[in-house]
């Protein structure tokens, strides 16, 4: 039923109720239209008051309105955000390619006269490189026989195959392989070697070959760009290392014998030995030998070592034509370094020097007049202090060649000529006899020794 507060909403289809106080309603329904009965009447339902919205309904709706609103605008905020970036950055992060053309090295003669590049130096000498691999029997603790291998490196001197390398590189090898930078690897039979210049040369049988330039290592200088080509560790085949010339005339011992190189600080390691050591010119002024890795306990770097070509061009050539070096200057006497305590043992006034324990019949130092108990203090105007310096000096003399011996001899100096003699083959060296109070082997005239210190000619028996 109906009453005066009702109002008919057509646009709901139904009535607004109103309240009491006359004030409309907004919880209803809006009713329907019930139909007409038998006698055409019409009735209407009240209205059902509409359920409440939920507070928490109405919170939740406009949270969840809200996360949408805030992640539609960070979305697009960082679409945008990062557009702009990119508009704003894009010449800071464009990746430059050069378009320089790629220099190619020519390859360039070595003519003595004409300075190159290292990359052309490179191209133009390492043809002439070779790579060389050892095997040696050994026996082992147990006296079983140990097959070793060692590898080193060499440059070809000659177009029909002649090599050359370190003695030490091929001493004792069994067997010895040289491969070319084409990779063409040959079998090489050792013609000779010095252990007194750490040289040897080899052969192999081939034609054709590239040679080096021999160049002078008189004409180095302190500070003079040098390279070494070789076999590092004998895997990194044909590597090139570049440095400086840190001294040209370096007095350095070397297990025992002396050697008068030139230092150097580009890279030397194992398996650069027998390497060729090259100027700018392309010329090899030296031949890779050794190497500093300690000094004392100490770790140093940058202490490589070559010997000049010049001190063994000669004895290169003395090998290649007669497999051995046939004019080695030779003294023909048994002799050991004077010391402060042999000087003190024996009254003798000089500390330092060669001591002659005895002379070769027939020999260079008998015919000198040399004799026990002398003592040789110089050998023409070089210092001789020890059997290294005697070594080293006589280095620079062949057979034949004569020289003025200064000696100490039972209180005084005197001088005397010597002619060297040519070394027999099966000497090695001059021979130098551990001193005999170092409980060591004494010299075969020890009664001679004996009766020189002991028969009073010398203060002992006076």
């Amino acid at each position: 039923m109906t009453n005066e507060h009702d109002e008919f909403d057509s646009r709901e289809n139904g009535y607004r109720y109103t309240r009491e106080d006359g004030l409309p309603r907004d919880d209803y329904r809006p009713a329907y239209r019930d139909q007409p009965d038998e006698t055409g009447s019409v009735y209407y339902t009240a209205p059902v008051p509409a359920p409440k919205k939920s507070l928490f309904r109405r919170g939740w709706a406009k949270v969840t309105a809200a996360a949408l609103a805030v992640a539609v605008l960070a979305g697009a905020c960082g679409y945008g955000g990062a557009a702009l970036f990119r508009s704003a950055h894009t010449d800071h992060t464009t990746v430059t390619q050069s378009t320089r053309d790629a220099v190619e090295v020519s390859l360039k003669k070595v003519d003595g006269s004409t300075v190159m590049t290292p990359s052309e130096v490179y191209a133009a000498t390492v043809n002439s490189v070779v790579s060389i691999n050892t095997s040696a029997t050994t026996t082992n603790a147990f006296g079983q026989p140990v097959e070793t291998a060692s590898a080193g490196s060499g440059f070809v001197i000659t177009t029909d195959g002649y090599i050359v390398t370190n003695q030490h590189v091929v001493s004792g090898a069994t067997a010895v392989n040289v491969t070319l930078y084409n990779g063409q690897t040959y079998p090489a039979t050792v013609v000779g070697g010095d252990s007194d210049y750490d040289v040897a040369v080899l052969k192999i049988e081939a034609d054709g070959l590239q040679t080096v330039t021999l160049g002078s290592s008189a004409e180095l200088n302190v500070g003079d760009t040098i390279l070494a080509i070789g076999n590092p560790l004998g895997e990194l085949t044909f590597s090139m290392s570049k440095g400086i010339v840190s001294c040209c005339d370096r007095a350095i011992n070397v297990d025992g014998t002396p050697f008068n190189m030139i230092q150097v600080d580009c890279s030397i390691n194992p398996g650069n030995s027998g390497g060729a050591l090259v100027n700018l010119y392309g010329e090899v002024v030296g031949i890779v030998s050794a190497k500093y890795s300690s000094y004392s306990s100490t770790t140093v770097e940058g202490l490589g070592f070559a010997i000049p070509i010049d001190d063994v061009q000669t004895i290169i050539t003395d090998i290649m034509e007669n497999g051995q070096v046939t004019d080695k200057a030779y003294m023909a006497i048994t002799a050991g370094t004077m010391t402060e305590s042999m000087a003190a043992q024996y009254r003798i006034d000089v500390t330092k020097g060669v001591f002659v324990f005895s002379t070769v019949e027939g020999g260079a130092g008998e015919k000198a007049g040399l004799k026990l108990g002398d003592v040789i203090t110089k050998l023409n105007d070089t210092d001789i202090t020890s059997m290294e310096d005697l070594a080293a000096a006589k280095k620079n003399f062949k057979a034949g060649d004569t020289v003025t011996l200064t000696v100490y001899r039972e209180g005084e100096y005197i001088t005397t000529e010597l002619t060297f003699d040519a070394q027999p083959q099966t000497t090695g060296t001059e021979q130098q006899t551990p001193q005999p109070n170092q409980g060591q082997q004494a010299p075969d005239n020890w009664e001679d020794f004996y009766n020189y210190f002991f028969g009073g000619r010398n203060g002992w028996g006076n």
